[in-house]
């Protein structure tokens, strides 16, 4: 393990961008909003302002859209740096915590949402109390950028987190609150099926607190890279859906994972709690991001 990027606050989502060095979100102030990393670490600036920002990808025109919490929305950052509210719900409702999201093959956008706004669901700076039996309306969003046409085409998810797809051709999304992952068919880049419950992460030894999910990513291989949020760890799940490694991560609170340039093999980690990004050398290489191309 090495530290890669540090002083970064709630940093979430790394992502590699398309001109070189790195995207992340810092969710925490002073400088909450879009940050540029560059590519050997040693410096970041703000890229953009935002709220309370989740997660983000990057397009093929390098627009950058992001998920925001405070309000909670769905962003566009053009290359000039203006940010613009997009969208704040849809066929389905009001957005109430935007929380991960990517692109399919077909050039659709998928988002979850965790179900519940930010202000109920952090209370005096940590979780609320009763976060294993609170209610949530987590949704999966499907977004027509072209036409701007919204729907939530899965709900009930407590607290839905994580998404990405794989080289299965399925759709991945987790829920934090229970730990399990689900996959959905997809057809065309475009999600068809229900959702079926493929894993469950969460360790079997735990001695208590809040745990759960968080971002993820596919290796070419077919497995699956997960942080697990309060564990400490990045869990790697087969194809056939069992975790056969836990990566510790230096902090208790990894957030997000993505891989390096390819040949690198190597995986990059948000960590919440030491406000750093974290890297890891891996046998293994990265499942491409899709990029908003309709293939």
């Amino acid at each position: 393990m090495a530290i890669f990027a540090t002083g970064l606050g709630a940093p979430e989502t790394p992502r590699l961008h398309p001109d070189g060095g790195w995207l992340c979100v810092e969710m925490a102030p002073p400088r909450n909003g879009i940050t540029f990393v560059t590519m050997d670490g040693g410096s970041s600036r703000q890229l953009a302002p935002a709220g309370c920002p989740n997660g983000l990808c990057i397009d093929r025109d390098g627009i950058v859209w992001v998920a925001d919490t405070v309000p909670a929305a769905l962003l566009r950052v053009g290359p000039d740096a203006v940010v613009e509210t997009i969208a704040v719900g849809g066929d389905g409702g009001e957005f109430l915590l935007p929380n991960d999201l990517c692109f399919s093959s077909g050039g659709l956008l998928y988002m979850t949402d965790s179900g519940m706004t930010m202000g109920d669901w952090v209370l005096d700076g940590a979780p609320r109390p009763d976060w294993q039996t609170a209610t949530f309306d987590g949704k999966l969003w499907e977004i027509d950028l072209a036409g701007l046409k919204i729907r939530a085409i899965d709900d009930g998810l407590r607290f839905a987190n994580g998404i990405a797809f794989g080289p299965d051709g399925y759709l991945y999304v987790n829920e934090m609150i229970s730990g399990d992952i689900f996959r959905y068919a997809v057809a065309k880049g475009r999600v068809t099926g229900k959702r079926q419950k493929f894993s469950n992460i969460l360790s079997p030894d735990w001695p208590g607190g809040f745990r759960g999910p968080d971002g993820m990513a596919f290796s070419r291989d077919g497995r699956l890279w997960c942080t697990v949020y309060g564990e400490g760890v990045v869990a790697v799940v087969s194809p056939q859906g069992k975790v056969v490694d836990r990566i510790r991560t230096a902090g208790r609170a990894p957030t997000n994972v993505a891989f390096g340039p390819d040949g690198q093999n190597r995986i990059y980690v948000t960590e919440h709690e030491l406000g750093q990004i974290e890297t890891f050398d891996v046998d293994a290489s990265a499942f491409p991001l899709y990029d908003g191309r309709s293939r």
